[in-house]
C-alpha cells in the first residue's frame, strides 16, 4: 500500500542511484556529495524503496555535520521514514534521533532550531516528541521572532495530537501570555491561529479586548481574525452585532486580501442594507484599483452575486461598475455589461446610455484587434436598453447607423437588427432612421447586412418621396444594366477566360450589343463594359456594392432584391397619382430582375442561380404584371404583421424568463417569526437593528428554508455489493461542479474483526482520484464512512468501478468483493442556457463533432417527442413556441446548453410524420468536443424510445 507523505518532489525515475553509491557519499568527508547523496536517498525513499541500511550510516556520517543544507536535509529524511514498527510501536533506533533533536533545540544558530521546530510539527509519534516538549516550550521566550513563530506552531500540533492535552496541558494559557506581549506580527498570527484552533473562547476575549487595536494589526493576523469571526457567527448568530463593527473597521486596511475577505464575510454573515452597501463599495474600489484580470473577473462574480440578492443596492453602484469598460479584456468587459443591463432602471438608463455611446465612439478611434467584437457588444447592450426604454432609441440609432459598414459583419447585422427593431416600436423615429438608411446603404459591404437594410427599405417607405428615393437607391447601387455583355458563339469562351485576368474586356463596334431595353444594337466605340468573374471584380463605391455582391454569385441577394422592388412598386401604385410613373418605373423594376436571371443563367459566373432564387424572383416579375387586391395585402401588410408578432412573441418570452428567474420561497407553517418593534433596542446600533430585521424578514419569506430534501437524497443512494456479501457496502454521490464526492457506507456483517479493510477504486473517462483511501479495521457489526474525492476535467459520462479488500484472523490471503459500477451522467454537468440564433449558426458551422442518432420512438406526436428530448437532456428549446405550432406532420426545432467548464451542446431536431402516424427522422448532436457529442448521443439513444 502507498503511504501519505507530507512531501512532495519530481524524480526522474531514468537514472536511479544505488544503495552502495549513496553510503559512500555519506561516508566521505565531501559537503556537497553528501548533499547530492541525502537528496537521492530521500527522492527513493519517496518513491516506495525501504533502504534499511543507511539509517546507521546517516546517524553516524551526517547527524554530526554542521552544515545547515545538510541538517535541513536530514529532517526532511527523518520526516519520511518509517519511525515504528508492524504493531504502531516506535523503534527503538529513534532514540538516537531524540538527542540529535534536542541538541537542535538548543542550538545556538537560530536557522538550526528554526526548521527544527517546524519538522516537529509534522511529527506525529508521542515518545519522540515527549522527552523534547521542554525544549519546546523554552524557544517560545526566544529572542528572535523566526524562532519563537516556530515554536508556537510546533506547540499548535503538539497540543492537536491525540495525547496532546496530556502532553501540554496548559498550552493555551501560554501560549495567550505570549501573544499578550508578543511584537512580531508573523508570531501572533500564530498565536491567535493556535488559540482560534485549540481554545476558541480564548481567542474571541482576545479579540473583544484588543477590538479598537484590530485595524493596526497585521494582514496575516486580520484575515484570521476574520476566520474566526466567520465560525462564531456561524455558531451563534446573535452576536453577530458586535463583529460587523470590527469587520466595517476593517474595510479601510490597505491590503486587498483582507478587504475582499472583509466584504465577502459581510455579504455571508448579513443582510443589513448598510453593510451589503459598504460591500458593494469596497468590491467597486477592489475593481478599479487592482490591475490583475483574474481579479477583476472574481470581483465581477461577487458583484453579480450581489445583484441578484440586493439588486435595489446594486442600482446604485451601477456606473462605478461600468467604468471597468476601461480594462481591454473582453471578458471583463462582457461580465460588466452582463451586470449592468440587469440594473437598468428609468433612473439610470440615460448615463449607461450615455457611457456606452462613449465607449462605441471610442472603438472607432482606437487600432485593437478586438475593436469590433467590443463594438458588436456594446451595440447588443445598447439594442437591450432601447427595448427596455424605448425613449433612449433617439439617442443612440443614428449615431450606430454610422457602423451598417463596418468590416465587423456580426457588429453590422447587429446594427441592422436593431434598427429593424426600432423602426417598428418607435414610430416617430421612422422617418428619420428611413432618410439615414437611404443615406448610408451604399456603404454596406455585407450580403446579409444588405438583406436586413432592404427589407427595411421594402417595409418602411411609406411616402412617394420615399418610395422614389427607395428604388432610386437600389437602381444606383445595382448600377447600369446588363450586368455583362453577350458575344458571338465563337468568342464566348476565349472572352470569358480572358475576363478571368482582366477587370474588363470591351466590345467592338461590329459585334451586335443588348441594350438597356433589350434590343440589339452595333456600337461605334468601344463603351460597354463586360464585368469580370466574381474573383477579380469586388465591390468598390463606383461600382455599387450590390451590383458586386451580385457579380460574386450571391442570388439569395437577388432575390431580396427583387422582393424588395416588388414592395415598393405595389406601394408607389397607392401613393403615385401618375400611372405612366408607376408604369416606367414597374417596367424598370422588371427589367433589372430580368437581368439578374440573365446573368444567373449565364456562363458567365462559375455557378448558376440556385432554383429557389429563380423561383422568388419569376414570383416577382408575374406580381408585377399582374397584381391582386389579395396577392397586395399579403405582399404590403402580412409581412409586416408577421414581424410584429414575431417581436411580441420574443418579447412575451423575455418576460417569462424573468419571471422564472424570480424566486419564489415559502415560509414553513411551523417557522417562529420574530417581531422587531417589541424587541428591546437597548444598547443596539443601527447596524445591529438593520440586520435584526432583515432576519426576520428572511425568515418570513423563508429564505433560510434548506434547499436538501432528504427524499432527494435517497434517490442519490446507490448499492455498491449484495445482501449476501459479508461486506455490504453503499454510496451517496454528490457531484459538484469539479470534483464528485462518495459518502460509501461500509458495514462488516460478519462476526470476525476485519483488518486492513481498503476501498480501492478505479475511474474511466476524464475522473481522476485525488487520494487513495486508508486502511481501516472494523470490528465485528460495525460500519465504517470512508469518504473518497473524485476529480471532473470534462464534461463525459464516466464509470468508477473497484473493490473492496481485506483480511481476517484466520485466512492468511486476502479477501476481495467485487463492487457494483457507479455512471457519472451527462446530465449532472450541463445546464439550458440561451444564445442567438446567429450565435447558434455560427457554432454549428465552426464545431467539428458530431453525432447523428435516428429516431426510433413509440411517442407518435411531434410535440410530445420533442417535449420528450428536452426532458431527458436537460437543455433549452431556442426555437419560438410559435415556430413549433400547427400541425403539419413535420418539426424543426434547436437545442442548446452549456456545461459547467463553459462547454456547449448544439441540438438540431429534425422529424416527419409518416403515413402510418410513427415519427421518423434525426437528432444531430455538435460540439467542441468529441466527449459531449457520444454522451449526448448514448443519453439520447437510451432515452428516446418514451416512457423511459
Amino acid at each position: 500500500m502507498e503511504k501519505s507523505f507530507s512531501l512532495l518532489i519530481h524524480f526522474d525515475k531514468g537514472t536511479p542511484a544505488l544503495a552502495n553509491e549513496i553510503k559512500e557519499a555519506l561516508e566521505g568527508n565531501d559537503v556537497p556529495a553528501k548533499i547530492d547523496a541525502m537528496k537521492k536517498a530521500i527522492m527513493l525513499l519517496l518513491n516506495g524503496e525501504t533502504l534499511p541500511q543507511l539509517f546507521i550510516t546517516i546517524v553516524r556520517y551526517v547527524l554530526p555535520s554542521e552544515d545547515h543544507t545538510v541538517q535541513k536535509l536530514l529532517l526532511l529524511y527523518l520526516e519520511i521514514i518509517e519511525k515504528t514498527d508492524a504493531k504502531g510501536r516506535v523503534l527503538p533506533e529513534m532514540i538516537l534521533i531524540c538527542q540529535n533533536l534536542r541538541n537542535n533545540l538548543q542550538h545556538p544558530n537560530e536557522y538550526i532550531r528554526g526548521v527544527t521546530l517546524r519538522f516537529l510539527c509534522r511529527l506525529s509519534e508521542v515518545e519522540i516528541i515527549e522527552p523534547l516538549i521542554p525544549s519546546v516550550l523554552a524557544n517560545l521566550e526566544h529572542r528572535h521572532p523566526f524562532i519563537r513563530r516556530n515554536a508556537i506552531l510546533a506547540v499548535m500540533s503538539i497540543y492537536k495530537l491525540p495525547q496532546g492535552e496530556q502532553l501540554l496541558a496548559d498550552a493555551p494559557e501560554m501560549i495567550e501570555k505570549a501573544l499578550l506581549t508578543e511584537q512580531d506580527q508573523s508570531a501572533k498570527r500564530n498565536a491567535f491561529l493556535m488559540l482560534f484552533t485549540c481554545s476558541q473562547e480564548r481567542a474571541i476575549n482576545y479579540l473583544l479586548t484588543h477590538v479598537d487595536r484590530v485595524p493596526e494589526w497585521g494582514d496575516l493576523l486580520q484575515m484570521v481574525v476574520l476566520e474566526l469571526i466567520r465560525k462564531v457567527c456561524r455558531t451563534n448568530k446573535g452576536e453577530k452585532g458586535k463583529y460587523i463593527k470590527i469587520i466595517i473597521s476593517l474595510l479601510n486596511a490597505p491590503s486587498a486580501a483582507v478587504v475582499y475577505e472583509c466584504a465577502s464575510t459581510l455579504v455571508s454573515l448579513s443582510s443589513a442594507p448598510t453593510a451589503i452597501r459598504a460591500a458593494a463599495n469596497t468590491y467597486s474600489q477592489l475593481l478599479l484599483s487592482q490591475s490583475d484580470n483574474n481579479v477583476k473577473l472574481i470581483v465581477l462574480d461577487r458583484l453579480n452575486e450581489l445583484k441578484s440578492s440586493h439588486r435595489e443596492i446594486m442600482v446604485d453602484m451601477i456606473m462605478d461598475v461600468l467604468r471597468a469598460l476601461s480594462s481591454p479584456n473582453l471578458d471583463i468587459r462582457r461580465k460588466t455589461l452582463d451586470i449592468v443591463l440587469e440594473l437598468i432602471t428609468p433612473r439610470n438608463i440615460n448615463e449607461v446610455v450615455l457611457t456606452l455611446k462613449k465607449e462605441v465612439v471610442k472603438t472607432q478611434s482606437g487600432e485593437l484587434e478586438k475593436n469590433g467584437e467590443y463594438r458588436q457588444m456594446l451595440i447588443q447592450a445598447i439594442h437591450s436598453c432601447a427595448i427596455k426604454f424605448p425613449e433612449v432609441a433617439s439617442t443612440v440609432v443614428h449615431l450606430l447607423m454610422d457602423f451598417l459598414g463596418d468590416s465587423n459583419v456580426a457588429s453590422a447585422m447587429d446594427v441592422a437588427v436593431f434598427v429593424r427593431e426600432i423602426i417598428e416600436t418607435n414610430p416617430k423615429l421612422r422617418v428619420s432612421i428611413i432618410t439615414r438608411l437611404l443615406d448610408t446603404f451604399y456603404q454596406i459591404r455585407a450580403a446579409r447586412v444588405c438583406c436586413c437594410a432592404l427589407w427595411i427599405i421594402g417595409e418602411y417607405c411609406l411616402s412617394l418621396s420615399e418610395v422614389e428615393s427607395g428604388i432610386s437607391t437600389i437602381k444606383q447601387c445595382l448600377g447600369d444594366l446588363p450586368f455583362y455583355t453577350v458575344l458571338e458563339d465563337g468568342e464566348a469562351a476565349d472572352s470569358s477566360k480572358k475576363s478571368q485576368q482582366v477587370n474588363s474586356a470591351t466590345v467592338s463596334s461590329r459585334r451586335p450589343a443588348i441594350l438597356a431595353d433589350g434590343t440589339y444594337a452595333t456600337q461605334s466605340a468601344a463603351s460597354e463594359t463586360a464585368f469580370s468573374p466574381p474573383t477579380v471584380v469586388q465591390g468598390s463605391l463606383t461600382s455599387g456594392n450590390l451590383r458586386s455582391l451580385l457579380l460574386t454569385g450571391d442570388f439569395f441577394l437577388g432575390a431580396v432584391v427583387a422582393c424588395t422592388l416588388t414592395k415598393l412598386v405595389l406601394r408607389l401604385e397607392e401613393v403615385q397619382p401618375l400611372k405612366a410613373e408607376v408604369n416606367k418605373t414597374s417596367t424598370q423594376a422588371l427589367l433589372i430582375m430580368v437581368s439578374m436571371l440573365q446573368l444567373g443563367q449565364s456562363s458567365f459566373l462559375p455557378h448558376p442561380i440556385d432554383s429557389d432564387s429563380y423561383d422568388r424572383i419569376v414570383l416577382c416579375m408575374r406580381l408585377l404584371c399582374n397584381t391582386g387586391d389579395e396577392i397586395r395585402k399579403i405582399w404590403l401588410q402580412s409581412c409586416r404583421e408577421s414581424f410584429v408578432n414575431m417581436l411580441s412573441d420574443k418579447q412575451l418570452r423575455e418576460t417569462e424568463e424573468i419571471k422564472a428567474k424570480a424566486q419564489v420561497s415559502h415560509a414553513q407553517p411551523d417557522d417562529l417569526i420574530d417581531f422587531y418593534h417589541l424587541k428591546s433596542r437597548k444598547g443596539m446600533s443601527q447596524l445591529e437593528l438593520e440586520d435584526e430585521v432583515q432576519d426576520d424578514l428572511k425568515r418570513a419569506t423563508g429564505e433560510f428554508v434548506k434547499d436538501g430534501d432528504d427524499a432527494n437524497k435517497l434517490n442519490r443512494i446507490l448499492q455498491l455489493t449484495g445482501f449476501s456479501d459479508p461486506v455490504y457496502a453503499e454510496a451517496y454521490v454528490t457531484v459538484h461542479h469539479y470534483d464528485i464526492v462518495l459518502d460509501v457506507t461500509v458495514i462488516n456483517r460478519t462476526k470476525e474483526t476485519l483488518q486492513n479493510l481498503c476501498l480501492e477504486l478505479a475511474t474511466m473517462g476524464d475522473l481522476k482520484l485525488v487520494e487513495r483511501p486508508q486502511n481501516y479495521t472494523l470490528a465485528p457489526l460495525s460500519s465504517k464512512q470512508i469518504k473518497a474525492n473524485i476529480k471532473v476535467s470534462s464534461t463525459e459520462t464516466g464509470v468508477i468501478f473497484g473493490n473492496i479488500v481485506y483480511e481476517t484472523s484466520n485466512v492468511l490471503e486476502r479477501t476481495v468483493v467485487v463492487l457494483n459500477d457507479i455512471h457519472i451522467d451527462i446530465m449532472d454537468y450541463i445546464s439550458p442556457a440561451v444564445c442567438s440564433d446567429a450565435a447558434f449558426r455560427t457554432m454549428w458551422a465552426e464545431f467539428e463533432w458530431e453525432n447523428k442518432v435516428a429516431v426510433n420512438t413509440v411517442l407518435q406526436e411531434e410535440k410530445d417527442f420533442l417535449d420528450h428530448i428536452i426532458k431527458s437532456t436537460n437543455m433549452k428549446c431556442l426555437t419560438a413556441p410559435s415556430a413549433l405550432e400547427g400541425e403539419c406532420g413535420f418539426l424543426a426545432a434547436n437545442l442548446y446548453a452549456k456545461s459547467v467548464f463553459g462547454e456547449d451542446a448544439l441540438v438540431n431536431l429534425s422529424i416527419e410524420k409518416q403515413i402510418d402516424g410513427k415519427l421518423s427522422g434525426y437528432i444531430r448532436i455538435r460540439s467542441k468536443t468529441q466527449g459531449i457529442a457520444l454522451s449526448l448521443g448514448d443519453k439520447i439513444t437510451l432515452k428516446q424510445k418514451g416512457g423511459s
